[in-house]
């Protein structure tokens, strides 16, 4: 039985060498002369670093501090004057002025052949000041009015006089007026008056005013004064009786 020789492989000298996966020096712990090979000039770009824009600062445009500044003075304005009106008040205690109509009378009630109305008016009004410390200077400019429903019969005007504290004065006052076709009006009137046995008027007044509070006259105010006013007739040259009356004032800057 023949044998057969075992075949060992053995080293040859001429083979390629077989170079290991794995760096026997670790990647980045040598440097040649002329840097590190790993890194080529040529194939990588050098890294662009983009400065960041600054914060921005919250400005605030000087209108808009105008604006503020406006605001706040217009605040401290109203305090102040709020506080002054509390203040005064308080002192003062003002109240509103009592006006009512004593007496009416027909001085002129005429239809005329051109169908307008002629009338004139005598007005007795009374005046109370309530206030203790506080004066009414009545000016000129004023207007009073007598009305019946939207027909205008008469004007007039208020004298100018001062009003002292706590004082009651009596105002007598001349009206005069004409209304242009007035047939209709006249007849209704009469009708009115031999159905209901009254006649309602309105007399209304306006009149400008300042007040004074101790030594200080303020600036000019206007009073305005609504009264109805219910008659038992339209008789000329008589006084009229006034069967109920009522009036409302107002203040108007």
């Amino acid at each position: 039985m023949s044998h057969h020789p075992k075949i060992h492989p053995l080293d040859d000298p001429e083979a390629t060498p077989v170079h290991p996966t794995a760096p026997l020096v670790p990647r980045g712990a040598s440097r040649s002369e002329h840097g590190d090979p790993t890194k080529d000039p040529l194939t990588q770009r050098p890294q662009r670093f983009v400065p960041l824009a600054p914060p921005r600062k919250k400005r605030r445009s000087c209108c808009y501090r105008c604006v503020c500044y406006t605001i706040c003075l217009l605040l401290l304005l109203v305090v102040a004057v709020g506080a002054t009106i509390g203040i005064l008040y308080l002192v003062f205690k003002p109240r509103l002025p009592d006006y009512s109509i004593n007496r009416l009378q027909l001085t002129q009630f005429v239809l005329n052949q051109d169908s307008s109305l002629s009338t004139a008016f005598n007005v007795t009004i009374t005046a109370k000041n309530p206030n203790e410390k506080i004066g009414i200077y009545y000016e000129d400019g004023s207007k009073i009015t007598v009305w019946y429903m939207e027909a205008k019969l008469s004007d007039g005007s208020l004298p100018k006089f001062y009003q002292g504290h706590g004082n009651t004065t009596v105002i007598y006052v001349e009206m005069t007026g004409q209304t242009q076709d007035a047939s209709g009006l006249m007849a209704t009137l009469t009708d009115q008056q031999q159905r209901t046995g009254n006649i309602p008027l309105r007399i209304r007044v306006n009149q400008p005013v300042r007040v004074k509070l101790g030594k200080l006259k303020l600036m000019e105010l206007r009073f305005l004064v609504r009264c109805g006013v219910f008659v038992d007739s339209m008789t000329t040259n008589n006084v009229i009786k006034i069967q109920s009356s009522s009036c409302k004032f107002k203040l108007r800057l």
